[in-house]
């Protein structure tokens, strides 16, 4: 996947694996937000942490810098 910026829709942002937990470490109300699921491919994570006061620069770091965990999907990824 290539680094999350605020330009990063949320419906690509959660195809990164942990990037769920890191999204609701920062408090972000779209994960639990019924018109979040409608507009998952439109919202952008710049504009969502702007309506709701999230440090943009803090998530995008750690959304960036995160590293699939043993068992996660990617990590996975071409073994057998």
């Amino acid at each position: 996947m290539a680094a999350v910026t605020k330009d990063t829709k949320l419906a690509e942002i959660l195809k990164k694996p942990g990037a769920d937990r890191i999204l609701e470490k920062f408090n972000t109300p779209c994960m639990h937000c019924p018109m979040a699921a409608y507009e998952m491919g439109t919202l952008k994570i710049g504009e969502v942490a702007k309506v709701y006061g999230i440090d943009l620069n803090g998530l995008l770091k750690e959304l960036n810098a995160a590293r699939p965990k043993a068992g996660d999907k990617a990590s996975k990824k071409g073994k057998k």
